[in-house]
């Protein structure tokens, strides 16, 4: 049930409470447009073609390994899909996630600028504030959906789904 704050319902995170998101792991991220717009471009015969703001959309994400070379990120698949955006990151060993355990708690309060909430919030303003040229009204959700990858075939699983979104787009549950 959600609760108050400031007298508003909100709605708990989704996030995984007892995970530290700077730790080095392989994420599954989606993130999806406002409203569920299709603003990224069109499925045509199992393929995607990108409009403008898809290519604005691929060209932020290999960006986002260009800039933060310091987390020793590595790209998985990724893909551009009509009204949302799948992607495979595994953020590596690096001086920001390399700490004692004791200060590798989840839920202690520090720096919010080297974690994946810190990627993902760069990388969907580099999308708007281009995106916002070619269509004023452009918009992400709020929020986005990440899962945690744990084994092997877990990492191949989503891997492929990812490679294969657009000939199941019908079948897609953001298919709108």
């Amino acid at each position: 049930m959600a609760e108050k704050f400031q007298n508003k319902y909100r709605v708990p995170p989704a996030r995984a409470q007892w995970w530290d998101y700077s730790n080095a792991a392989p994420y599954f991220i989606t993130i999806c447009t406002a409203g569920m717009h299709h603003n990224f471009g069109e499925i045509i015969n199992g393929k995607m073609e990108t409009s403008a703001i898809g290519k604005i959309v691929q060209a932020e994400w290999l960006k986002t390994f260009e800039m933060r070379q310091d987390m020793n990120l590595e790209m998985g698949e990724f893909i551009v899909m009509p009204n949302h955006f799948h992607a495979i990151l595994v953020i590596g060993n690096n001086k920001f996630n390399d700490r004692p355990i004791e200060e590798n708690e989840p839920g202690k309060f520090g720096a919010q600028s080297k974690n994946l909430a810190a990627i993902v919030r760069g990388f969907k303003s580099g999308v708007t504030k281009n995106a916002i040229k070619i269509y004023p009204a452009f918009a992400w959700q709020s929020s986005y959906h990440e899962h945690i990858i744990r084994t092997p075939e877990s990492y191949t699983n989503i891997s492929n789904y990812i490679v294969n979104n657009p000939e199941k787009w019908e079948e897609d549950r953001f298919y709108s």
